[in-house]
């Protein structure tokens, strides 16, 4: 067969035939959606193909059991890569876009990727960011959108302002060289904080995400509970969130993030100088990146007053450690109980005063080499002397609430605080989408009518330089406010385009809509999505904005349900056979092109799923592909010379356990396991099957190898698409898992006598095989149900002892204890491995070029399943 014709002829008849095109019917769905790229101008590699190839088999095989699958793909096109390339060639970024995506296309339809082609999305295209404006001014209007001067994170290569998320060691996650800054600037923000406790607790709800993509949004959203204590500064009072109001007493210095819009007001005239200059070394930090950095500051010339010592004075410092966006941007010093605090301490010579001790710290009485972080009973706090600390919690906060300040209020209460900040989604870039708002004079900014939707992005414009470029461009910027008519302005910002992958999922089941977002029966018959397939790092970043705008979506009564997949699953990644990232600028990339050239697509397929489970990392290897190459030609040849007429009950029984065992991989994505039952199945081929046992065998390969499934379907004289062919149905009477275990049974011997042929240092001319002595058999079959009751090593035995072999019993327990996988799943006689091993015998003479004989005696040393070998 020639597998790239083979490719061609069924690709042009999947798509002239729309086989995989859907809508709703009386079936019941199944959506399957993988995360949907970024069209790159250097198109698809294998590392790509690997993850489309997972979502293509699990699409395949719900098809094939009957699921109504939707299965589309679409393209993120908005963002800056398109922007700079077309800054560089003096061109606009939609024309490079739309050359990538016809490229993406092109490639994705090589694949044999079973894509809904009548679904497809573009970001950038008005139909969709139309809506992306309509969201956003719902959002605009419910008080979630809103717009406020900050400090920004903001990356000098790509001009723009970045996310907290987008922020990776303090560099831009685009730019690893290029160190973030921090602006002040007036930018659009989502209230994603408003639904921070949603966001956490329906955690415990996504029984099918993996628990680590979990932890990672817990942590990100960083749910807490202390207090927050209202500080005297300067005559204003100034909260702190804390969850350790044990350690009030201990306070010896404050600390207010070097990002904190009101730093300066805190800053007095004589000390401007040094703020400054500290403030010039500052770069963007996250919270986890603050342990690894050098404690610095600078004090400020302001203090604080102790809210419960009205006479002790607390210096105000700025600190290159503490977060503008978390808490209220400030915090209070305690370095006895903090390592951050003791640091610091230590460095500008601030008093540590401890204040909890431990009947068993060893370091009572002396100075502190490292904050002490334990429990124990206060000192040195005034009247709660004695208390344990988490007592103390409740009793300092209690005394802080009674004491109550004039038109302030309690100087503390109860607090429940979150890590998690507002998405700020303001981009000071062209390609994008336009957030809807005109600003006018007398009315200010006010929200553009629906009717008016979508704002356009101009498209008689050359980008030349990197600012953007909408500033200047008079047609668009200059317009008339809706509500006085009078001369106003457009904004000019653009939204991050995690934006437009926050709700694109929903609008595939409707994506030709111009009245609506999407029409709401069709999001109830189709959402949400069954299975969801991306990458682990989208996980504080794309999945926790998805989950936002599914919330939002529900709480406008758009859809009924509070998350949007019901599974997730992390693919790995595919490397290049030196072990690197696939990257153009490595020159190692491997294309789908060249692969379907030299040995077909259906065998690149087949490899990327072969080796390793699909959730974990993989190398490119030309040998690992030969193999796979082997496998088909194989299926080929074994389908080519089949005689139709009977299967045995053998290969019925290996058939159907075959398949039990291939549903199972498949639905947990055990895909390279499906790959070894399949390999077990043809091998295991007999002279003469059954016509309905033969479609059933190319139907089980079907989701692999899509192209010769469909070729090998057509060659046994079935009309219509094998892809929508019904999946082999299970009939687990016909598994009989003796014939399993007679296979087992002699390829565990020959691996045996393999490895022992290896093993000794002399040429053996015979072997001698022992099989096991008969009252071993029942003993193990006894011991395999009462161990799935009792492990207790003693009882086992007194259950099992016969007084004829106790002493061998009380070896054998243990023994199979200790590696359950040492008993056989299902215990042959000791006739019937003998008789295996008699009819196998010159097939063992052949392959190990020896003289092989079975010895009618019994031998301490075999055990069921596990025959004595000796060598002369």
């Amino acid at each position: 067969m020639n597998l790239k014709k083979i490719e061609k002829k069924w690709q042009k008849k999947w798509e002239e035939n729309n086989t995989f095109k859907v809508k709703e019917s009386k079936k019941k769905k199944y959506y399957v959606l993988e995360m949907y790229p970024y069209p790159s101008g250097s198109g698809l590699h294998m590392g790509h193909a690997f993850n489309y190839t997972i979502g293509d088999i699990l699409a395949r095989y719900k098809r094939m059991q009957g699921f109504n699958v939707m299965y589309p793909m679409g393209y993120d096109s908005f963002g800056l890569p398109a922007e700079n390339a077309a800054i560089k060639n003096n061109s606009h970024p939609k024309k490079f876009t739309e050359a990538a995506i016809k490229n993406y296309i092109k490639q994705q339809k090589q694949l044999g990727l079973s894509y809904d082609w009548d679904r497809k999305l573009e970001t950038h295209n008005p139909e969709y960011y139309k809506w992306d404006q309509w969201i956003f001014l719902k959002m605009f209007e419910k008080g979630l959108a809103y717009k406020k001067e900050s400090p920004v994170n903001w990356c000098p290569e790509c001009n723009t302002v970045l996310a907290n998320e987008q922020v990776v060691n303090g560099r831009c996650w685009r730019h690893e060289s290029i160190n973030v800054e921090v602006k002040n600037l007036n930018q659009w923000f989502l209230k994603i904080t408003n639904y921070a406790d949603e966001l956490y607790d329906g955690l415990e709800k996504l029984t099918g995400w993996p628990e680590l993509i979990k932890k990672l949004q817990k942590n990100w959203i960083g749910k807490s509970f202390g207090t927050e204590i209202k500080f005297n500064i300067n005559k204003e009072y100034w909260p702190v969130f804390t969850t350790r109001p044990d350690t009030l007493f201990g306070v010896t210095f404050m600390v207010v993030s070097a990002q904190h819009p009101r730093l300066y007001d805190l800053v007095t005239p004589e000390n401007r100088k040094k703020v400054d200059s500290f403030l010039k070394k500052i770069t963007s930090v996250s919270e986890g990146e603050i342990d690894k950095l050098e404690k610095e500051g600078a004090f400020t010339g302001s203090y604080a007053t102790h809210p419960l010592m009205k006479k002790k004075k607390i210096p105000v410092y700025v600190g290159n450690f503490v977060l503008a966006d978390y808490g209220s941007g400030m915090i209070m010093g305690v370095p006895a109980h903090d390592q951050r605090d003791f640091e610091f301490a230590k460095k500008y010579k601030i008093p540590i005063i401890k204040v909890i001790e431990s009947n068993w710290d060893s370091n009572k009485g002396k100075l502190l080499k490292e904050a002490y972080l334990g429990k124990g009973s206060l000192i040195n706090s005034a009247g709660f002397n004695g208390l344990a600390n988490e007592k103390a919690k409740i009793k300092i906060t209690k005394e802080l609430q009674l004491k109550k300040i004039n038109n302030i209020g309690p100087i503390g209460k109860k607090k429940k605080n979150f890590r998690l900040r507002d998405w700020l989604i303001s981009r000071q870039r062209f390609w994008g989408t336009p957030i809807p708002i005109i600003y006018c004079n007398g009315c200010g900014p006010i929200p553009v009518p629906n009717e008016d939707l979508p704002i356009l992005l101009p498209n008689n414009l050359k980008l030349s330089g990197t600012k953007n470029p909408l500033r200047e461009h008079k047609e668009f910027v200059e317009t008339n406010c809706p509500k006085c008519k009078g001369y106003a302005t457009r904004e000019t910002d653009t939204m991050d385009t995690f934006v437009n992958s926050s709700w694109y999922y929903l609008r595939y089941c409707d994506p030709r809509n111009k009245d609506k977002i999407f029409e709401e029966n069709k999001i109830k018959y189709w959402g949400p999505v069954d299975t969801y397939i991306g990458g682990k790092e989208h996980a504080t970043m794309h999945l926790i904005y998805m989950r936002f705008y599914t919330k939002f979506l529900r709480d406008l009564g758009l859809i009924k349900f509070d998350e949007p997949a019901i599974n997730l699953f992390n693919q790995g990644m595919l490397h290049a056979t030196d072990g690197e990232k696939m990257s153009k600028s490595k020159g190692n990339i491997i294309t789908p092109e060249n692969v379907s050239k030299s040995y077909g697509i259906d065998t690149a397929r087949l490899f990327l799923v072969s080796n390793s489970s699909p959730d974990k990392d993989l190398n490119w290897s030309e040998q690992g592909i030969d193999g796979s190459l082997k496998f088909i030609k194989k299926i080929i040849k074994k389908v080519s010379k089949i005689k139709v007429g009977k299967s045995s009950k053998k290969f019925q029984s290996k058939l159907h356990f075959s398949l039990k065992n291939i549903n199972e991989c498949i639905d947990n994505f055990k895909y390279n396991l499906a790959i070894i039952q399949l390999k077990e199945l043809f091998d295991n081929f007999e002279e003469e099957i059954n016509k309905k046992d033969l479609e059933d065998c190319i139907k089980l390969i079907s989701p692999f190898c899509p192209h010769i499934s469909e070729e090998l379907w057509e060659s046994i004289g079935k009309d219509g698409f094998i892809s929508l062919a019904k999946w082999p149905k299970l009939d687990s009477k016909k598994i009989n898992f003796e014939f399993d275990a007679e296979d087992n049974f002699i390829n565990f011997l020959i691996s045996d006598l393999r490895s022992l042929v290896n093993l000794v240092k002399f040429e053996p001319i015979k072997a001698k095989i022992f099989v096991s002595e008969s009252w071993k058999y029942s003993f193990v079959k006894k011991l395999s149900r009462e161990i799935k009751n009792n492990r207790n090593v003693g009882e086992l035995i007194k259950k099992l002892i016969d007084n004829k072999h106790n002493k061998e019993i009380s070896k054998l327990v243990p023994y199979y204890l200790k590696d359950e996988s040492r008993i056989p799943k299902f215990v042959l006689n000791r006739s019937k491995e003998f008789k295996i091993i008699e009819e196998n015998l010159n097939n063992l003479k052949k392959e190990f070029n020896i003289e092989v004989i079975v010895v009618d005696e019994n031998n301490s040393k075999a055990l069921p399943g596990k025959p004595s070998i000796f060598l002369e």
